[in-house]
Parts: structure tokens; sequence; C-alpha cells
């Protein structure tokens, strides 16, 4: 926790564990960004597959009024939230090590977007040494009965009928009006987060996992993400976990999933180890 005005937690391995899988070199920063209404306990299990690998785990949640109203107004709050979240990295002395993302939804993927952003303009993060990023059930685009249903999982069953049905509908109007209906127009002030990483997507190694059977983000929506990501020549990887619920990879398949997570990182910090012995025997040579 911290002054950052945002509430987030971060863990750091323990010596002995780091030292195991790390070897004294800097040990991976994991940024996980939960999914909207997320609980961080629920957000700790998945840091737990990172931090038993001796990894340091951030840790962060964005607020629901900033993904359902903030975003589909067009107002970029969390693009604020996102700096604050990188500007920890330098507040812990981190900046310097590896750091992947881990991100859930679209709830951390439209924050994720705004990350991605500073890190490909912003000055002071351009030195940031991002190895690749694990996204999981995401990310969906103009799918407004799937946002209805993450809305109304979101607010819970206690919430009463008549007010439920009310904001679902207020919600409904005003994601159809403005994120489809005008989006042709608005697109060029606010483009969505799905159509913004696909013009500029991030460039290093990533891996999609999700689920034909989720209700909630298409399985054609991230199949097109993927092809259209290879196409520009990213090396991305992607999974069908077929059957799971919507951000329940996990919790149906934990050791397939954790095992997918652990290579994953495996080989992007192999690579990052074989890169910089290239550069060292060229530079001795």
């Amino acid at each position: 926790m911290g002054d950052d005005g945002i509430d987030y937690n971060i863990v750091f391995p323990e010596a002995v564990v780091s030292e195991k899988y790390w070897h004294g070199s800097k040990e991976p920063v994991v940024i996980l960004l939960g999914w909207a209404g997320c609980k961080d306990r629920h957000l700790a299990k998945y840091s737990s597959i990172y931090t038993e690998q001796g990894c340091v785990t951030l840790r962060y949640t964005a607020p629901l009024k900033t993904v359902f109203i903030s975003e589909s107004f067009g107002y970029k709050e969390l693009r604020s939230t996102a700096h604050k979240l990188l500007e920890i990295l330098y507040d812990y002395e981190v900046e310097n090590n590896p750091i992947f993302f881990h991100v859930f939804s679209n709830g951390g993927f439209m924050l994720y977007r705004y990350m991605v952003e500073l890190l490909q303009t912003h000055t002071q993060f351009s030195s940031l040494c991002v190895m690749g990023t694990v996204v999981d059930s995401a990310p969906g685009n103009q799918n407004v009965r799937g946002a209805l249903r993450a809305l109304q999982t979101t607010l819970g069953p206690n919430v009463n009928v008549l007010l439920l049905y009310f904001l679902l509908s207020l919600f409904a109007v005003m994601v159809v009006l403005l994120r489809v209906v005008l989006y042709p127009m608005t697109k060029y002030f606010h483009k969505n987060h799905y159509d913004a990483m696909m013009d500029h997507p991030a460039m290093w190694s990533q891996v999609y996992l999700y689920s034909r059977a989720d209700r909630v983000i298409r399985h054609r929506d991230v199949e097109k993400m993927v092809r259209a990501l290879r196409e520009k020549g990213i090396s991305v990887e992607s999974f069908d976990f077929i059957t799971p619920a919507h951000v329940s990879l996990f919790r149906d398949c934990p050791e397939d999933y954790s095992n997918r997570c652990r290579t994953f990182l495996s080989s992007c910090m192999a690579s990052m180890e074989g890169t910089s012995m290239k550069k060292r025997f060229s530079v001795q040579h």
C-alpha cells in the first residue's frame, strides 16, 4: 500500500526463493490487473503463482465506476491510474527489473491499454524492460450483452431487483449509443481499448488464455486479436480451455493454468538472458 491515491498491494519474495530461481539476477516484477469487481483476495491467488517462483508481484483492480462509467463516457480516468502504477515501480526501486503483466477481462485490459500507451510514448517509462503479458478472458469488443452480464455479476444478487434493472437498462442505452451507434465519430477522440490495442499493440511476447464457453467475452474477439497481432509479427500464443466460465480458467484448471503461466515466464526470461549473452559476446569480439 502507498500514498499514491490508489489501493494496490505489492509483495516481495523471500530472499531464499528469489535466489533459488533467479540466482542473484533481478527477479521479475509481475503486475496483475484484476477484472471489474475483483477482490484482492481473489487476485492474491493468482499472484501466488509468481511469488512461488521468486517474483515481485503488484496487484491492482480498477474501481467499478472507472470501468463501467468513465470509460463508457470517454473520460480517460484510467490513464492517470496507469501512470501512478508505473511510478510505483520507481518508488520501490524495481524499475530496472524485468516486468510482466497478467491482465484479467476487459476491466484489466482497459487499464493495461493505457499502461502500454505510456510505455510506448512517455519518456520516463520508455526504458522499462517489459518481457511479456498473460491475458486471461480478454479482450472483448463492443459486446453489449457480455458487458451487461459482467455488470449484473459485479453488482451481485443483493441489489434490489428494480434498481438492478434500472441500472442495467441505463448502462445498455449508454453503451449502445456512445460505444456502438456514435462510435464511428467518437473513436476519433476516444478509441475503445480493443481498437487501440489492435492499432498500436505491445510488441513484447503475449499469451492469451480464454474459453469458448465464456458468456462475457466472445472467444472470436480474442481469436481475432491473436490473429491480428501475429500478422504484425508479434510473438503470440493462445489456448482455449473450452469449458470454464468467465475468469474461471484457474479455478477450473489450476494445474494447467499455473503451468502455462510459469512456462511463459521462464521462456521470456530465458529469451532475455540469451539476448544479453549475445550482446556481451558481440562486445567482447
